[in-house]
C-alpha cells in the first residue's frame, strides 16, 4: 500500500483469483438484472463500489427490496432482505459452481427465488456457472487490494463526473468486462454498434452504445497492475493522434482506446491529479473533435460553495 492508499497489485500475482472473482460478480450482477427494470445502456445491471466491496444497491422484489454485497473486507457474500433477515456465503477458494449454488440457495431461503441466464458473458470460453469447476481460486488479500484499487479509482472518477451536468452515468462496475466505468453523453444519437463481444448478443452492445459518448474507467488488465482507459463512440477523426496526459498515457491501436497503466498513477507524486489529467485530456479529445456543446454540458462543481 502506498502512502496515500493506492495499493500495488500485480495482475500476474492474482490472475486466477481475478478470473474467479469476475465470474462471481457476474452471478451477482445477473441477480440484480433479473429483478430490476431496464435502464438505458443496461445501467440497471451494474454493481457499485461500497465501503465493504461491491454491492447491487437496493433491488426491487415484489413490493419489497433486497440487496447483495460482495464483502471484500470480511470475505463473504451477504444477502439482506427488507424483512431484516440475512444469509451469507463464504468467499473462499471454491468453484464457481459451488458459489452459484450457494448464492441461489441463500436467495431462495430468504423468499427471493431468482432465475438467471446462468452462463457468463463477454468471456471465452463461457462455462455455465453450474458446471464450472475450473475457476476455484480466491486469495483474500488480493481481492481486498483490488477493492482498494476500485475505491481510489471510484473516488477520483466521482470528482471527474461532478464537472459534467449533461447526461452522465454513475461510476459503476460492469461485470461483463470487470471494469469500473463512467460515461458522458453528448445528447446525440450514435450509429448502430456492430457488436462483437464474446458470448454476448450484438443487440446488447446496440443498447449500450445507442448514444454518442465519451467513456473512461479502470480494469484489472492492460498494465502490470491494471490500467485506466478512455474511448469515444463513435470515435471522431483525429482522436488517436490527440495528446493525452500524464506521462505513460498512450493510444492503443489494438484496444481502440487510450490506456494509462495503474502503476503510473500509483507512483505519481500526485496520483489524484495524474488520473484527473488523463480523464480530462481524453474527454476533451473526444468532445472537441466531435464538436460537443461543452458550454451547455459542463459546469463548476464548486458553483454554490459561496452559499454554504
Amino acid at each position: 500500500m502506498s502512502q496515500d492508499g493506492w495499493p500495488a497489485l500485480r495482475v500476474a500475482d492474482w490472475t486466477e483469483t481475478r478470473d474467479t472473482l469476475h465470474l462471481w460478480t457476474q452471478v451477482v450482477g445477473k441477480v440484480r438484472m433479473a429483478h430490476a427494470p431496464l435502464l438505458n445502456h443496461w445501467w440497471q445491471s451494474t454493481l457499485y463500489v461500497s465501503a465493504r466491496g461491491l454491492t447491487t444497491s437496493a433491488v426491487p422484489h415484489g413490493s419489497g427490496t433486497f440487496d447483495v454485497e460482495l464483502d471484500l473486507v470480511e470475505h463473504r457474500l451477504v444477502v439482506r432482505a427488507d424483512t431484516g433477515a440475512t444469509r451469507t456465503v463464504a468467499l473462499e477458494p471454491k468453484p464457481v459452481a459451488a458459489f452459484y449454488a450457494e448464492t441461489m440457495s441463500a436467495l431462495a431461503d430468504l423468499g427471493l427465488p431468482t432465475r438467471i441466464r446462468a452462463v457468463p458473458n463477454e468471456v471465452d470460453p463461457a462455462i455455465p456457472f453450474a458446471e464450472d469447476d475450473t475457476h476455484a481460486s480466491y486469495d483474500p488479500a488480493a481481492a481486498h487490494a483490488f477493492w482498494r484499487q476500485l475505491v481510489q479509482a471510484s473516488r477520483v472518477m466521482g470528482v471527474f463526473r461532478s464537472r459534467f451536468v449533461g447526461k452522465v452515468s454513475p461510476v459503476h462496475f460492469f461485470w461483463g468486462a470487470m471494469d469500473l466505468a463512467c460515461t458522458r453523453f453528448s445528447g446525440r444519437d450514435a450509429p448502430e454498434h456492430p457488436g462483437g463481444a464474446p458470448n454476448c448478443g450484438d443487440w446488447v452492445m446496440v443498447e449500450g452504445y445507442s448514444r454518442e459518448l465519451s467513456s473512461c474507467g479502470f480494469w484489472p488488465g492492460g498494465g502490470e497492475e491494471g490500467a485506466f482507459y478512455a474511448y469515444a463512440y463513435p470515435e471522431p477523426d483525429g482522436f488517436a493522434a490527440r495528446p493525452a496526459g500524464p506521462p505513460g498515457a498512450a493510444y492503443s491501436e489494438a484496444a481502440g482506446q487510450f490506456l494509462l497503466p495503474y502503476e503510473a498513477v500509483r507512483r505519481a507524486e500526485d496520483p489524484d491529479g495524474a488520473l484527473l489529467h488523463f480523464l480530462q485530456s481524453t474527454y476533451e479529445a473526444a468532445a472537441d473533435l466531435a464538436r460537443w456543446d461543452r458550454a451547455a454540458l459542463e459546469d463548476d462543481p464548486a458553483r454554490w460553495d459561496h452559499r454554504r
